[in-house]
C-alpha cells in the first residue's frame, strides 16, 4: 500500500527543487500546479480532461462546499472524489480566505469567525475544529489548517495579532485533524505561515508551525494585491524559514511569470483560478504572452492559439473560430479556451521540472521571461 504521505526531492537547481509527493490516491509531481475546483468542478472542463492536461491534484473549496451542497451531503453521497468523479488527490483549503473576503458582517473572535453566507444570508461559525470537520466530511487528501488573513496594508500590530491567533488556530487545527480517525490515518495536514511582508513575523510563524508539526507548509497571505516585487521579496526568505524536507505551497499564485519566479525561490506547489477564469473571459496563455481572443485582429486568423502547444484546442481549432465562439458567448468557447490554459499551465510545470532535473533552471527561467514578456497582444 502507498504511504499516507511521503515527499522526496529528486533534484535541485539553485533553490528550486523537483520531486514527488506520494499519497494513497496517487503521486504528485513537484513543482505542481493545482487547478481550482471551487464548487466540486473545474469550471468548463470534465475531470478526465483535467487529468489529460497533466494535473496530478485538484483544489476544492471548503467555504463554498459547506454552503452548497453542504459537506454533510457530500459525505452522504460518498465523499468529494466520488461526487465529482476525480479519483486522484484533492487538497481542500480551510475556508479562511473566503470567509474574510466574500462574507458580509464577519465577527472575529478567539473561537473563530462568525459570518453571513453570501448565498442566502444565513449565519455560520467557522472555527478550526469546524474547518477540520468539513474537510474530513469532504474526504480530502491534503487538509489546510484554519488561519486568519489580514491585508498586507494593515498595521504591524494588527498583522502580529492575526499571525499569533493563526498559530493558536493551527494548534487547534492539528488537534482537530488528529481526532479524525480513519481520515487522519490516510490524509495529510498543512500549516500556513502568516506574517504579511514582515520577515520577523514570518520567522515567528514558521517556528510556531514547526513546533506543532505538519506534513507540509504553505506560505499564506500573499497574492492579495501587494504586487510581484513585494511578493518575491517575501519569497526570498520565507521558504527558507520552513523545513527543507517538507513541501512548500504558495497559496493563490498565480500568473505564469509569478510561478517561475516562485519556483526559483523554492516553492513546490501552487493553485490559482487564473487559467480557468481567464479562459472563460477570452484570455489565452501562450509561450509569447497572453492574448485576448476577442480582439478583432483574430477574426480571420487561421493559426492555433499557441503554435508550440500540444493541447486538443490548438490541434483542432483555429483562432478565428475561437474568436467567433467567445464573441458569440458560446459555451464551447469557454470550454476550449479553458482546456488550452490548463494544458499551458501543466506544460509549464513539466518544463520547470525538467529544467530543475537538468540543473538548467536559470537558463530556462531567463528564456521564458524574455519570450513571455516580448509581446503585448
Amino acid at each position: 500500500m502507498a504511504p499516507r504521505f511521503a515527499f522526496q526531492i529528486s533534484a535541485t537547481s539553485g533553490r528550486a527543487r523537483t520531486g514527488t509527493i506520494t499519497m494513497q490516491r496517487g503521486v504528485i509531481r513537484t513543482p505542481a500546479f493545482m487547478p481550482v475546483g471551487t464548487a466540486a468542478t473545474v469550471k468548463a472542463v470534465k475531470p478526465q480532461d483535467v487529468r489529460a492536461s497533466g494535473a496530478d491534484i485538484l483544489l476544492g473549496n471548503t467555504y463554498h462546499l459547506m454552503l452548497r451542497p453542504s459537506a454533510e451531503r457530500v459525505a452522504r453521497l460518498g465523499g468529494l472524489h466520488a461526487f465529482m468523479g476525480w479519483d486522484r488527490p484533492i487538497l481542500t483549503d480551510s475556508g479562511g480566505y473566503q470567509v474574510m473576503s466574500l462574507s458580509e458582517l464577519t465577527k472575529r473572535s478567539e473561537d473563530g469567525v462568525e459570518f453571513k453566507s453570501h448565498l442566502d444570508g444565513t449565519r455560520h461559525l467557522m472555527s478550526p475544529e469546524r474547518s477540520m470537520e468539513i474537510q474530513r466530511l469532504l474526504g480530502s487528501d491534503i487538509v489546510m489548517a484554519f488561519d486568519e488573513l489580514v491585508p498586507t496594508t494593515a498595521t504591524r500590530e494588527v498583522q502580529a495579532a492575526a499571525m499569533e491567533r493563526s498559530m493558536r488556530w493551527a494548534r487547534r487545527s492539528r488537534a482537530g485533524f488528529d481526532s479524525g480517525g480513519a481520515h487522519a490515518e490516510r490524509a495529510a495536514l498543512f500549516g500556513i505561515q502568516q506574517g504579511a511582508l514582515d520577515e520577523r513575523l514570518r520567522k515567528a510563524s514558521a517556528d510556531a508551525l514547526i513546533d506543532i508539526g505538519f506534513d507540509g507548509y504553505a506560505v499564506g497571505g500573499l497574492a492579495v494585491g501587494e504586487g510581484q516585487e513585494a511578493m518575491f521579496g517575501v519569497l526570498d526568505y520565507a521558504p527558507g524559514q520552513l523545513p527543507e524536507t517538507s513541501p512548500r505551497y504558495l497559496m493563490g499564485v498565480g500568473k505564469p511569470d509569478d510561478i517561475v519566479g516562485a519556483v526559483e525561490r523554492g516553492i513546490d506547489m501552487f493553485d490559482c483560478v487564473l487559467p480557468t477564469r481567464s479562459g472563460r473571459t477570452g484570455q489565452a496563455f501562450t509561450r509569447t504572452g497572453p492574448i485576448n481572443i476577442r480582439n478583432a485582429k483574430f477574426a480571420e486568423d487561421l493559426g492555433p492559439l499557441d503554435p508550440d502547444c500540444a493541447c486538443p484546442t490548438c490541434h483542432g481549432f483555429h483562432r478565428a473560430y475561437l474568436h467567433h465562439l467567445v464573441r458569440a458567448g458560446e459555451i464551447l468557447g469557454a470550454m476550449l479556451m479553458t482546456e488550452h490554459n490548463l494544458y499551458f499551465y501543466q506544460a509549464l510545470m513539466a518544463d520547470l521540472r525538467m529544467a530543475i532535473g537538468n540543473d538548467t533552471l536559470g537558463v530556462f527561467a531567463d528564456d521564458f521571461r524574455a519570450r513571455y514578456t516580448a509581446h503585448k497582444r
